[in-house]
């Protein structure tokens, strides 16, 4: 039963994500970009990667222990939520100060952004802390909506500004003001519907607490550290290593392509949220999780490879169509998007990972993810400008993904399931041949594309990568 409201839950979560979510990637923010000019949204996007890195020292990996936590203990939630409330508000002050620091006098960035973006990055920390009991507490549903809430706020205020209701024009700060609205207004109605599933309330600061808090999320917080320093520290190098305007420059036409990489990616991510509080529930009733992992990679890895394989092939097309008629940087989106693969393993044995504690053998892999990441910017970025940094983006996600596969193989005894390693190889070249082949089908490329979506889950079913029976089987209650 448990499994059927997992596959239940998360089809309506995908359901109001892509019905959102795609909306503000593929009509609102591009728009907003193409007002601003790829130098003021460069800036822009270099800021807020560089307080989203930062933002582990307002987390310090307390979603994440929270979750899992939770999770295990339900009865906790009432005890542990007003103290690590008072924490959570302690942390965002000294980010706050931390960010400022570190972002104006060693980075001289725009103070005034950088306060705005640091802001609205608290707001959206607190809103994952509060959503992280909502998914603990399996609440799928109402976290669902609360997904998706911030966006809408946001969509409909920037609507207003490009439609000019408010008789303004879209700049840099109208976009962030609109993101501080949106964020700090889903937060009150998560707070609110968490505030409702407590019995008792007194936000208070308790220093053993805190103390023994912080001592269990440490390796979180440097996980989550590690994994945002090699997923999010490329415009960083852009801006550093190309001079003046050449790198907010570059770093407008990288956000065009990683835009769509986040918005897959974000889908995935919803995934794993889901995933983090049933893999700890069956790890500790010490449950058979083989068959969770592999429908998970199954359900997952066919859409990824479907997204990933077809960009290769209609970039340009997804550019003109999304930019009107500006395709500068297709090359990159189509180097990016083939990391939401190596990502989606991320999110399904990374989780699985954390799940069972084995955080020291994370940070090894994101370590040397890091070191990967860096050296190949190094090499990649002066020679290839954006496009080298999305080479080593994809170089590094591909590398640390298996790694996370093979550990999980090790720690969890699992079987090499020989069977579904040819359906997985098959179904790769029969996407090649497929999106060659369709890709000039008529002249009409949306046309083709929806074809090639058409014949790309067939052969899902085909190559054996999707079974209707399993997938019932898994769901189906079995009798005792």
């Amino acid at each position: 039963m448990q499994k059927k409201k997992f596959i239940f839950d998360l089809a309506i979560l995908l359901v109001l994500n892509l019905l959102i979510k795609p909306f503000w990637t593929i009509i609102v923010e591009p728009k907003v970009q193409g007002q601003i000019g790829n130098i003021g949204y460069g800036e822009y996007f270099q800021i807020f990667n560089m307080t989203l890195v930062l933002s582990i020292f307002l987390d310090f990996g307390l979603t994440n222990f929270n979750n899992k936590n939770i999770a295990q203990n339900m009865h906790l939630l009432s005890k542990h939520f007003s103290k690590m409330l008072g924490l959570k508000f302690a942390l965002g002050i000294f980010y706050m100060l931390f960010g400022f620091v570190v972002m104006f006098f060693f980075m001289d960035l725009n103070l005034k952004l950088v306060l705005i973006l640091s802001l609205n990055m608290f707001f959206l920390s607190f809103i994952l802390f509060l959503r992280s009991n909502l998914q603990a507490l399996h609440m799928f549903r109402v976290d669902s909506i609360v997904s998706v809430l911030d966006r809408v706020i946001m969509i409909i205020i920037l609507m207003c500004l490009l439609l000019h209701v408010f008789g303004t024009q879209v700049d840099v700060m109208n976009f962030v003001y609109a993101q501080t609205a949106g964020y700090a207004l889903t937060a009150v109605v998560a707070f609110i519907i968490v505030l409702n599933k407590t019995h008792t309330f007194k936000m208070n600061w308790d220093w053993t607490f805190n103390r023994l808090i912080l001592k269990k999320s440490l390796p979180y917080a440097v996980l989550v550290l590690l994994m945002a320093f090699y997923n999010r520290f490329d415009s960083y190098m852009i801006a550093a290593l190309l001079p003046g305007d050449l790198g907010k420059q570059q770093n407008g036409i990288y956000a065009k392509g990683f835009r769509l990489l986040d918005a897959a990616n974000q889908i995935a991510y919803l995934f794993s949220v889901q995933l983090l509080p049933m893999f700890s529930r069956m790890i500790k009733h010490k449950d058979n999780i083989e068959n969770v992992v592999k429908l998970s990679f199954t359900m997952l890895l066919t859409p990824a490879l479907i997204v990933s394989i077809s960009t290769i092939f209609y970039a340009e097309h997804f550019f003109d169509k999304i930019y009107t008629g500006d395709t500068e940087g297709y090359i990159i989106l189509s180097v990016l998007m083939n990391c939401f693969t190596a990502i989606s393993l991320t999110y399904i044995f990374g989780t699985l990972l954390t799940a069972s504690g084995n955080l020291k053998k994370q940070n090894y892999v994101a370590l040397g993810g890091i070191a990967v990441n860096v050296i190949l910017n190094l090499i990649l970025i002066p020679k290839f400008y954006a496009l080298g940094s999305a080479i080593a983006s994809l170089v590094t996600q591909l590398i640390t993904g298996l790694l996370q596969v093979y550990l999980c193989y090790k720690v969890f005894h699992f079987k090499v399931n020989k069977k579904l390693l040819t359906s997985l190889g098959l179904y790769i070249v029969g996407l090649f041949f497929i999106n060659y082949f369709t890709l000039n089908l008529t002249k009409q490329w949306m046309f083709n594309f929806v074809i090639m979506l058409i014949f790309s889950a067939l052969l899902a079913f085909v190559t054996g990568m999707l079974s209707t029976k399993s997938i019932i089987r898994f769901i189906k209650p079995k009798k005792v």
